[in-house]
């Protein structure tokens, strides 16, 4: 199962969990899998047309799924999912 690190922001709708496990084969049934688990978590992480958020960021082992496959980036046991919501300022 991959670790997903959950932001605080987020931690509210994981029952305050920074951490937590999902099987799923991509990102895209990861989010789908932490919906069924998690209601709410998915409108946070996914746009109207169910693409990634502009302000939210999300990285597979370090790397930044826009540059993978995006949603479509696999997701292996052992795999470690950051969600990183972009920080503004200047």
């Amino acid at each position: 199962m991959a670790q997903i690190k959950i932001p605080t922001p987020l931690r509210s709708l994981t029952n305050d969990e920074d951490t937590v496990a999902v099987n799923a084969p991509n990102l895209k049934g990861l989010i789908a899998q932490m919906e069924n688990s998690y209601p709410g978590i998915a409108e946070r992480l996914l746009d109207e047309n169910n693409e990634l958020r502009r302000f939210v960021n999300i990285f597979i082992n370090g790397e930044d799924v826009r540059f993978l496959d995006g949603l479509d980036s696999p997701v292996r046991d052992a795999d470690e999912v950051s969600i990183v919501p972009a920080v503004a300022g200047g």
